[in-house]
């Protein structure tokens, strides 16, 4: 019998990414091929839970019966006109999103990092032409272990070596403090040529980074008081996965547009992503309102498929799923539940140090230097367990699943994280 006849179907279509695709991830050696809710199968047909639920793009759970639903119906109608022309859809969609996060103006986007790049766009322009800041000065402040996305402004301003060595010359026009840090932040904002502040509620890639519980709030009372806006990236964090339906919504119990909730931080500029569709299609989007998005006029700022007429149902239909189904809460009561858990296990075991999050966004930190591969194996015994996660940071593992995961489900994946944690055999 030949190899290739020998190897599994996972290998082969393993070896064709290899072969016949860029290098640029590193994935876990699953091959997935169905998913529904919180599970996923291989092409073997294992069935394992999804703790990571493609970055917290598929918060409503893989293919959600309603937004494919949506998917398909407008997709045999109607699916790219461009921005030349009005669809029927795209209206319908920005007074929703609108009326729903409670702001005057959306620009829709397809990806997360070009909901970045429009935002950091947007500030620059409203830097000149609404607060006066001399032509080509502004200046952006944004903080230590971001991750906003790979473009090359983005990584200008990052300290990710993987992402941003040799892809130089860099863009200027940023200010680099630490996370977390309010007398980093006083001293940046001293400068009169700062125009915006952006920052992660909660640093997901740099692994569940959680800051204190009144870093967000006093960090956009600062940035007011310096007539500086302030810019959430809430791609990763938003749309339920805390606990509420916006990392900056603090401790509410929010269920949808909340902006008069007393613990609601509103941003000048708010950046969605991922779970904005639902994990079913490229939709961004940035809010603002008028007397900071009219500065863009046509044929300023676009995109080919920003605002298409699938992105639009879609993302209707993923955010009334969010609603219907109380996934913050869901969010807020098993976050909670899973931190109880993953502490009780770490009562039991050196292997792990602690656990830090929100709602369903995790992480556990390893008892182990950053550059071992630890938490790779970990992560590997999991998937051979049939539990998939991934580490960040090397020895970081984060557990981020889909906010449809119930009770019992959820203690189910603690069983397998307890088992696979306990019989763990390598010395630390």
């Amino acid at each position: 019998m030949s190899q290739v006849n020998s190897l599994s179907k996972s290998e082969e279509l393993i070896n064709l990414e290899n072969n016949h695709g860029a290098h640029n991830y590193h994935p876990l050696p699953v091959v997935l091929d169905k998913g529904e809710g919180v599970y996923v199968w291989d092409v073997e047909k294992k069935i394992y839970f999804d703790f990571l639920s493609a970055y917290s793009a598929v918060n409503q759970g893989h293919c959600h019966p309603r937004i494919v639903n949506a998917l398909t119906e407008q997709a045999k109608k109607l699916t790219l006109t461009s921005r030349a022309f009005y669809n029927s859809q795209l209206g319908e969609y920005e007074k929703y999103i609108t009326n729903y996060f409670g702001f005057d103006k959306v620009l829709p986007m397809n990806t997360g990092a070009e909901a970045v790049e429009t935002a950091l766009k947007l500030a620059r322009k409203w830097a000149y032409e609404v607060k006066g800041i001399e032509h080509n000065l502004a200046k952006i402040i944004v903080c230590e272990g971001n991750f906003h996305g790979r473009t090359t402004t983005i990584i200008s301003f990052s300290n990710d070596t993987d992402a941003r060595d040799n892809f130089g010359p860099y863009t200027p026009g940023f200010t680099r403090i630490p996370y977390d840090d309010l007398d980093a932040l006083r001293e940046a904002l001293e400068d009169k040529n700062i125009a915006a502040m952006l920052v992660e509620p909660i640093q997901g890639e740099a692994g569940v980074y959680t800051p204190n519980d009144n870093y967000i709030s006093k960090a956009a009372a600062m940035c007011k008081e310096k007539n500086v806006l302030f810019m959430a990236d809430e791609v990763q964090t938003g749309i339920a996965r805390t606990g509420s339906l916006l990392a900056v919504c603090g401790n509410c119990n929010c269920e949808g547009h909340c902006e008069k909730q007393e613990t609601y931080t509103r941003p000048d500029v708010l950046i969605l992503g991922k779970a904005l569709s639902g994990g079913a299609y490229p939709v961004s989007a940035v809010l603002a309102d008028d007397a900071v998005m009219n500065v863009i006029q046509p044929g300023q700022h676009g995109s080919t498929f920003g605002g298409n007429p699938i992105a639009a149902a879609v993302a209707v239909e993923a955010l009334e799923v969010v609603k219907d189904e109380k996934l913050a809460q869901n969010a807020r009561k098993l976050g909670d539940l899973f931190r109880t858990e993953m502490k009780r296990i770490i009562g039991k075991t050196d292997l792990i140090s602690r656990v830090r999050g929100k709602g369903l966004l995790n992480a556990i930190i390893i008892n182990d230097h950053p550059s071992s591969t630890t938490a790779w194996e970990i992560c590997v015994a999991l998937k051979d367990n049939g539990l998939l996660a991934k580490p960040t940071h090397g020895n970081i593992i984060r557990f981020a699943p889909p906010l449809v995961i119930t009770e019992e489900q959820l203690l189910a994946c603690v069983a397998i994280i307890e088992k696979t944690i306990l019989e763990f055999n390598k010395p630390i």
